[in-house]
């Protein structure tokens, strides 16, 4: 739901229509934009200057040249053209420019929008390329997107917005709906965001259409007996943009007889969509070699929906949005017994360098088989399960692949310096180091089923540096609890450093795979805590810690903390305003 607003547009008679789910930000529209490829922008270009006109022609030519998902990314440069041409802002009466931008489909709404920079992205990165006013109308107690460079698209209060200030997104809504519907500037309109696929490509690498074209049969199917359609070799094929499908120059593919009259007919030249592929491939990977059957429905029953798929945010709008179609329609066909595709989606970041997405023009390329060759593969995929959640973005200068290398080495030598023999009775182990192994095997596959891969490996090293202090110390590398903790970690490394594991698990004195050991079950009362750590503060400075029992009381606490000849040193002097205790964790002392 939203509201269809009508713009004046300058030497124009008719003004133009443009459809907003978010009419309460109006007063935000510093300018507007029309879908390069529509009639509108043509109108609108012919009424300019001839400067403008060849900027328009080359604008266009160059997005007839992409799909729409290619225009819709969110990473895709905000390029446009100033038309000279300009528009009224209803509410306001400022004078706003039309541009012509590529990020914006003709087939939706009226091919126009009303562009707010400040508070949807893909307007505010098109302003900022191109020098264009940010008006912030909402006020969600975020920094000001012009300064950020992320827009604010969260509910909150209007602001610079005349008589709609103070009001929330819902009654500005109404009002400004109501005000622009008594002026005729506007009403209330709901729109599907519907498009045809249009799944035809002027491209050689596609799916062929298997139909021919026959003066006097008409459009006439391939055979199946002739399935699947082969791609002709394109070796010395001219497969250059000309405006028409470059297979129409493989003569001898195109020009074949007609499979109903066998009279001459020409081959379909244009290809379909990669996404018609992409939508099913998922269901075609159940049984890839049937040739009789686009994929077996026992298989499908028995294996799908897909568990967990995983793939970049680009694939947000179209590919999901096709695959759910297709599945879809699938079910209500008969040939499916689900309606949805996939299960759980994990949308994956991007490994960037020095803030912004690798590319050779930016020159912040890194070369991955360079890092492989310094540091290891098993170093680089550890450094990138490290540096974050797994759907965030990762800074490349931010991590450090050496120090990845180097915990390895850290955790191969524990792994070789373990002196218990193999099926060694962990029972009699340390008691300490089975804790800390133990409420690891808790909480590490807990971290991998949530994708918090960044806080396994954390979890990781901190079992590597309590191994690490056991065979040092006490009770030394013939302890049974050492080998327990060390076969852990090579189990645990396995998931992102497999050949370390590999080596740790042989050094161990078993045979491979350790991919194949599985984990042990934490045994309950191994999780039980006897001790933890409780801190001393005083004025906010960390005086004092030590290790106190789970279930010991305020007044236990704040007796143990002031009898600290730590805490009374540090209390020399000084009076006591104020105890604050948290058992069992916190003494907090104010000194007056």
């Amino acid at each position: 739901y939203g509201a269809v607003v009508k713009f004046e547009i300058e030497n124009r008679s008719e003004p133009i229509e443009v459809y907003t789910t978010r009419p309460d930000t109006l007063f935000g529209a510093t300018f507007m934009v029309v879908a390069a490829d529509s009639d509108l922008a043509a109108e609108l270009a012919a009424g300019s200057s001839p400067e403008v006109r060849m900027k328009y022609q080359d604008f266009l030519e160059a997005t007839k040249k992409s799909n729409d998902i290619e225009r819709l990314a969110t990473d895709r440069p905000k390029n446009g053209v100033d038309l000279g041409r300009f528009a009224i802002n209803p509410v306001n009466g400022e004078r706003i420019p039309i541009w012509l931008a590529d990020y914006v489909l003709a087939d939706y709404g009226t091919g126009a929008i009303m562009a707010v920079p400040a508070h949807d992205q893909r307007d505010l990165d098109f302003a900022k390329t191109n020098g264009l006013p940010v008006q912030v109308v909402v006020d969600t107690g975020e920094p000001d997107p012009s300064q950020s460079g992320i827009a604010t698209t969260g509910d909150g209060v209007l602001v610079n917005s005349g008589d709609l200030n103070g009001l929330n997104k819902a009654d500005a809504i109404k009002k400004i709906t109501a005000s622009l519907e008594s002026a005729g500037k506007g009403k209330t309109a709901k729109n599907f965001r519907l498009r045809d696929w249009l799944i035809s490509r002027q491209r050689y690498w596609g799916t062929p259409f298997p139909i021919v074209y026959c003066e006097a049969c008409g459009e006439v199917p391939v055979p199946e007996s002739e399935l699947p359609i082969r791609l002709p070799d394109s070796k010395g094929l001219d497969l250059s943009p000309k405006g028409t499908s470059p297979l129409g120059a493989a003569t001898d593919w195109v020009n074949v007889p007609c499979p109903k009259c066998a009279g001459p007919a020409k081959r379909d030249t244009d290809t379909m969509d990669t996404f018609v592929d992409s939508s099913w491939y998922f269901l075609r990977f159940l049984s890839p070699n049937s040739d009789t059957e686009a994929f077996s429905k026992s298989e499908a029953k028995l294996w799908a929906p897909v568990d967990q798929y995983v793939g970049g945010v680009t694939h947000a709008i179209l590919h999901l949005l096709y695959a759910r179609f297709f599945t879809k329609a699938l079910h209500d066909l008969g040939h499916l017994d689900f309606e949805e595709p996939f299960t759980r989606l994990l949308n994956q970041g991007m490994v960037q360098m020095n803030g912004s997405a690798m590319s050779k023009s930016r020159g912040n390329l890194v070369r991955l088989s360079e890092q492989l060759d310094e540091h290891g593969v098993d170093a680089v995929r550890l450094t990138m399960a490290f540096a974050g959640p797994p759907e965030d973005d990762i800074d490349w200068a931010d991590v450090s692949p050496a120090a990845s290398s180097k915990f390895l080495a850290r955790a191969w030598r524990c792994a070789n310096e373990v002196e218990s023999e193999p099926g060694v009775d962990f029972g009699s182990g340390d008691l300490e180091l089975r804790r800390a192994t133990h409420l690891f095997l808790q909480q590490f596959p807990e971290q991998i089923e949530s994708f918090k891969f960044n806080v396994g490996v954390a979890k990781v090293m901190e079992l590597v540096n309590a191994l690490r202090k056991a065979i040092d110390g006490t009770p030394g590398p013939k302890d049974p609890a050492v080998r327990e903790a060390a076969e852990t970690v090579a189990k645990a490394l396995s998931l992102f450093a497999p050949y370390t594991a590999e080596d740790m698990w042989q050094a161990l004195g078993h045979k491979p795979a350790v991919a194949l050991a599985g984990f042990a079950k934490p045994l309950p009362e191994l999780l039980v805590q006897t001790s933890l750590t409780a801190v001393v503060q005083i004025d906010g400075k960390l005086r004092d810690k030590f290790e106190v029992s789970p279930e010991i009381t305020a007044e236990e606490l704040e007796a143990l903390a002031m009898s600290s000849d730590v805490v009374k040193k540090a209390l020399e002097g000084k009076s006591v305003k104020n105890v604050i205790v948290r058992a069992p964790k916190l003494v907090n002392i104010a000194t007056a």
